[in-house]
């Protein structure tokens, strides 16, 4: 799948994919909400519009209010790619998010998904 395929999805519906991901190995849409605040900076009731409007995957990264400083510590792979060698600085924040959502269905405990 190219870069532009994936920025155009629309957030609520990879939003709902990543929920159920971390649902199935026992982990809370809570927890999801969690992790992508951390990273993006959004508050919850900003995650909240965010999946009530009609957005790009794109546009969500482009929007976020502030970048966690710490997210450079989210390395590894993350189907197949490591994470830290994406070249693109956009496709690289939204393999982060697929790697500490990856993480969180692991059972990792959030102090370490979250880099504290």
């Amino acid at each position: 799948m190219s870069n532009d395929k994936v920025y155009q999805m629309d957030f609520s519906k990879v939003y709902q994919l990543l929920v159920n991901k971390a649902v199935k190995k026992g982990r809370t849409q809570e927890e999801v909400d969690e992790v992508v605040r951390w990273l993006t900076g959004y508050s919850q009731k900003e995650l909240e519009e965010m999946r009530g409007k009609s957005i790009t995957y794109a546009e969500f990264f482009q929007n976020a209010p502030e970048m966690n400083e710490n997210r450079e510590l989210v390395k590894g792979v993350v189907c197949g790619v490591r994470v830290e060698e994406v070249e693109e600085p956009l496709m690289r924040e939204i393999r982060r998010l697929d790697k500490l959502v990856d993480e969180l269905a692991k059972g990792k405990k959030m102090d370490k998904i979250l880099r504290k």
